[in-house]
């Protein structure tokens, strides 16, 4: 099975189970990866290039999807409409156009980029807190979505839903380094981010889907 997976801090915890998972069994050697920004992997997935991914929310309605996502609940710290020129983010597909459902001009930065920009004091309008403001709902950015796989890969969505991920403290400090920013920013990061899809999120992404719909 080939998995796309995003290049964000935002799906660490996945990618660390998914790689302990592999190590732990014995069809390991039939697992392969394929790293990329949104924009990319949902086109790589469309393609057939990779099996399973998490893909950008807005393009998942007609894919074979499992409940996890990548879902926040009022602010989620790496994605921003920055006030002045507008401008999209070449990386994103669903930031883009949550921006324009929720009327925000400006300029959108996601993922890591965003999240140093806001720990450095940056300022601009969370997009998760502007969608809370409007729809007292969870937005939800992403989802493990599949073409091929169906079984495994649904068991291995139910299996992450249950495991609480631990990061070891050396990959802590590799991965903060590598952003810029603290272990102890990452870790702070994290706890604002759900991957599991509950009845809240369903209903969000549903009223996410119909209201970009509109605005297409």
């Amino acid at each position: 099975m080939l998995f796309g997976s995003i290049s964000y801090l935002n799906l660490l915890p996945f990618q660390l189970f998914l790689k302990k998972h592999i190590r732990s069994n014995a069809a390991k050697m039939a697992f392969g990866y394929k790293r990329a920004v949104p924009s990319q992997i949902n086109a790589s997935l469309k393609r057939g290039e990779v099996n399973a991914a998490f893909i950008s929310s807005i393009e998942s309605r007609r894919r074979q999807c499992t409940d996890l996502g990548i879902i926040a609940n009022k602010k989620v710290y790496s994605v921003f409409v920055i006030p002045g020129k507008e401008e999209i983010d070449p990386a994103s597909a669903t930031s883009n156009r949550l921006a324009k459902v929720l009327d925000l001009k400006g300029q959108v930065l996601i993922g890591d980029q965003a999240l140093k920009y806001y720990l450095s004091g940056g300022e601009g309008i969370d997009l998760a807190e502007a969608w809370y403001a409007e729809t007292k709902l969870p937005f939800v950015f992403a989802r493990l979505c599949y073409n091929r796989h169906k079984k495994n890969v649904e068991a291995l969505a139910k299996e992450f839903a249950h495991t609480k991920v631990r990061i070891p403290q050396y990959m802590l400090k590799r991965e903060a380094k590598k952003r810029g920013i603290t272990p102890k920013e990452v870790l702070w990061y994290l706890e604002h981010i759900n991957y599991t899809m509950d009845y809240r999120s369903k209903k969000a992404l549903k009223l996410f889907l119909t209201r970009a719909h509109k605005k297409h």
